[in-house]
């Protein structure tokens, strides 16, 4: 298909700036693939369609601040880093700006820390291999420096507050090592996971590290030749056991977020049972997948033209999927990672 299949007119005040006073709060479109249906209800709402037996699994990934500023160890040039991925103890593939003044063996400082970085190489489209030292932790030193990596089109001309430290970050987060929110998660409270658990479900928690590859622009035309980047991804035994009882008890797997639905998708064998261990994401999931694992997706609301809404697609089926979201923009929806959310059964 083509990617210019998956567009949508969206308004700019649609995009949400600024995340509810409670997680909860956000509205929830839910979009019945059978019939063809949507309503309008509220996250609130969400344990009602949990029945005995599903697993709601949860991607409990954590954010770290992946975005760093520092300066040029000679000249004292400002230079912006943003952590991709980190390849080896202590180096890290990172997006570098302004890439062209940022050459091998250039040397950046950081203020009020020890912490140095060392580019080692450079690579296509800004990136960069860059080692880091420190008299010190270097992980506390980045968690000093480092900001969170909220999304572009959160504007901060300030840079992000304290309060995007807590609320780009999911209640269930624990596993250090994502540089986006899986924001499907973030509507997600205590007391609405207590009330998935009383509908005798499994609440299940998996790990998928969000990394650059799921926020990077589509610059192909045909949907089938562009591919998402590899993100690593746990799910331990005891994890992958309660999603293929579900499974085979014909009860439904309930994917919270993309990230989690690519993780089971990618884990999963030709006969849909889920396999424990590490390993790494590389499907991309387009319109024509077939689902194996997943039985109904919570998901936030998603870019025009991204790889994120091709999985949308595949799963809820292109036509209806966008009806949806002509439906969303018409009720005024918030769009986007601090919006509200579509649940598709």
């Amino acid at each position: 298909m083509r990617v210019s299949d998956f567009n949508y007119d969206l308004p700019e005040k649609l995009i949400a700036q600024q995340p509810l006073a409670q997680r909860d709060a956000s509205r929830m479109l839910v979009v019945n693939r059978a019939e063809q249906s949507w309503q309008d209800l509220e996250f609130i709402d969400f344990p009602s369609f949990i029945n005995p037996g599903d697993a709601l699994v949860l991607n409990n990934t954590k954010v770290f601040p992946a975005r760093l500023t520092g300066e040029k160890e000679q000249s004292g040039g400002r230079v912006e880093l943003f952590l991709v991925r980190e390849t080896e103890h202590g180096i890290w593939e990172a997006l570098v700006k302004p890439a062209r003044r940022i050459a091998v063996g250039a040397a950046i400082k950081f203020r009020d820390c020890s912490l140095r970085a060392q580019v080692l190489q450079v690579l296509e489209g800004g990136m960069r291999i860059v080692k880091f030292t420190s008299d010190g932790s270097r992980e506390d030193d980045l968690e000093r420096v480092g900001r969170v990596p909220l999304p572009p089109y959160i504007k901060r001309p300030e840079g992000p507050s304290i309060a995007d430290r807590d609320r780009y970050q999911t209640v269930f987060a624990q596993k250090r090592g994502a540089i986006a929110a899986p924001t499907a998660g973030l509507h997600f409270t205590p007391e609405i996971l207590r009330e998935v658990a009383k509908r005798n479900a499994s609440v299940v928690e998996i790990t998928l590290h969000v990394g650059y590859g799921t926020f990077e622009p589509v610059r192909v035309d045909d949907t089938n030749q562009h591919s998402v980047a590899a993100e690593s991804y746990e799910i331990d035994q005891e994890a992958a056991a309660a999603i293929n009882i579900a499974r085979q008890s014909v009860s439904r797997v309930i994917a919270t977020g993309t990230t989690t639905a690519r993780a089971l998708e990618s884990s999963a064998g030709d006969d849909g049972c889920v396999k424990s261990g590490n390993d790494v994401a590389r499907l991309t999931i387009t319109p024509g997948y077939r689902f194996r694992v997943v039985d109904a997706l919570l998901t936030n609301f998603h870019l025009p033209q991204s790889s994120l809404l091709f999985l949308v697609a595949a799963f809820g089926g292109r036509d209806l999927i966008l009806r949806a979201y002509r439906h969303a923009v018409e009720s005024e929806y918030r769009f986007y990672s601090y919006g509200d959310c579509m649940l598709i059964i």
